[in-house]
């Protein structure tokens, strides 16, 4: 592939050589398909790599001694599932599909290529890893602080940010393959909570559902309505800085 959601998720933070991204190309090329609803890991596992998100979704969770599921964070394409997770002995998480996806397992050495060899995109990926602790705390706030409609409406600005970098928006409008339970998992509430925070957003005209796709009437309306501020995405470039970081990992 001459590009992928990866290459396109690390250009939006850092510029990338060409030897960057015919290796990351590289190890992106060796792709499986999952039906959706497969555990890709389990809690308890012993991780031997990482997986890559490709196309489709998929999502971290914990599942509580009696049955009940939290979900705390969304896997979209361009994502790893936790790049350093092989430097555990188990998992202390399950990450699942939500739909069919097509991924790539990259094995413990290929990271480890990664760090020794490719200073400037192991900068990009340390990035990632920073972005997604720093989404699961906006996450604890979104869930203890915010109202139910607002909690909803804030997870999908996020979304159509984060979808948005990867090129997988149009005009407010993308894919989003997840049930009412699975939204209610999430955002923890009940389903006939979510139910009537879902009829409240679309009766006043901010968002529209069909079918699996979400349409925003008004990005910026859904964003104010929600308090959404997507300075925990960090995907503004850092420019000088960055450069002098990158520059000093090549001398280190």
């Amino acid at each position: 592939m001459a590009t992928n959601a990866l290459i396109a998720k690390l250009e939006a933070f850092s510029g990338l050589t060409q030897v960057d991204r015919e290796w990351l190309t590289t190890i992106s090329s060796r792709t499986a398909f999952v039906a959706a609803n497969t555990t890709l890991i389990g809690e308890g596992d012993v991780p031997d790599g990482v997986f890559l998100i490709l196309e489709g979704f998929a999502y971290r969770y914990k599942t509580t001694p009696e049955g009940r599921r939290q979900i705390f964070g969304y896997l979209v394409p361009g994502d790893f599932c936790d790049l350093h997770v092989a430097l555990l002995e188990e998992m202390d998480h399950s990450i699942g599909t939500l739909s069919a996806c097509r991924v790539v397992k990259i094995p413990t050495r290929t990271v480890v290529d990664l760090t020794d060899n490719h200073p400037a995109l192991a900068r990009a990926f340390w990035w990632c890893s920073l972005v997604d602790e720093a989404t699961l705390r906006e996450w604890l706030v979104n869930v203890g602080q915010r109202s139910a409609v607002q909690r909803i409406a804030h997870l999908l600005c996020e979304l159509h940010v984060r979808l948005k970098a990867v090129g997988l928006t149009t005009e407010g409008a993308f894919k989003l393959p997840i049930t009412q339970t699975e939204l209610a998992d999430t955002v923890g509430l009940s389903n006939v909570h979510v139910n009537r925070s879902l009829k409240v957003l679309r009766d006043a005209g901010l968002v529209t559902f069909r079918g699996s796709s979400v349409v925003i009437s008004n990005v910026e309306h859904l964003k104010h309505f929600s308090s959404f501020n997507p300075n925990y995405l960090h995907l503004v470039r850092r420019g000088s800085q960055s450069q002098k970081l990158e520059s000093s990992l090549r001398t280190s």
